[in-house]
């Protein structure tokens, strides 16, 4: 408890630290509020290992993709990933909700990197742009989109059916797909004290080439996720 306590204390007072310092990034070039992105997923790394004695292991390095476009569609624990992913991957444009982006200070970080926001449960009218924004960040820079198919923070043995957003961007693009697995919420969980002593395992899986139907992709995509989990949890 008391472990749990100062990791959340000094977690959250570097994250608004980090913020106010880069407050003046907000009207300079997008790279370098990104970067400040960065030292959050390191400062979340700092903490877990200085105050919950839990490193951070990287499985499946070699399956990471670095000649092709793609997207990345990753399990959803923690808030851990949402900071850690940003030190793996080059910048990459998370897919989140709307309401996101109204957070003081924080939602205008998200705009200034780019993070694309969807309104939950809406189709036509309200999310139009969504797959245009995602166009132009895929195939007009280095940066792959990152989309929970979760679309929450879920506990660790919570197995929901995988929403169809990422179906319909891996149809859409017509590019590769690199699943993640990660057991964060075995130390830090969406509510609750965090647990020390224990290790956050990053699982990088084999990437799903283009070509299958929606509803082959997101079996595939759900079944080795969570075949995943189930190793590593």
């Amino acid at each position: 408890m008391i472990r749990s306590s100062l990791f959340s204390i000094f977690f959250f007072s570097g994250i608004i630290l980090i913020l106010i310092v880069f407050i003046p990034t907000l009207f300079l070039p997008q790279k370098l509020v990104l970067f400040g992105g960065k030292l959050m997923g390191y400062w979340s790394q700092i903490c877990l290992k200085v105050f919950l004695s839990s490193k951070i292991i990287i499985k499946g390095g070699e399956n990471l993709i670095k000649d092709k476009k793609f997207f990345i569609a990753s399990s959803h624990q923690s808030m851990f990933e949402t900071f850690f992913l940003q030190t793996i991957f080059n910048s990459p444009v998370f897919i989140l909700k709307k309401e996101l982006l109204f957070i003081p200070i924080f939602g205008w970080y998200l705009k200034k990197i780019g993070s694309i926001s969807i309104k939950r449960n809406k189709i036509a009218r309200e999310n139009l742009d969504f797959f245009d924004d995602i166009n132009k960040i895929i195939f007009n820079t280095n940066r792959p989109v990152i989309i929970f198919p979760q679309a929450t923070r879920v506990l660790p043995h919570e197995k929901p059916p995988f929403k169809k957003g990422s179906a319909r961007i891996y149809d859409e693009l017509k590019i590769y797909c690199l699943p993640i697995a990660i057991n964060s919420g075995n130390v830090w969980p969406k509510n609750g004290f965090k647990k020390s002593n224990k290790n956050i395992i990053i699982s990088i899986l084999d990437p799903i080439k283009p070509g299958l139907s929606k509803e082959e992709f997101i079996q595939v995509l759900e079944n080795k996720i969570y075949n995943e989990l189930d190793k590593i949890n």
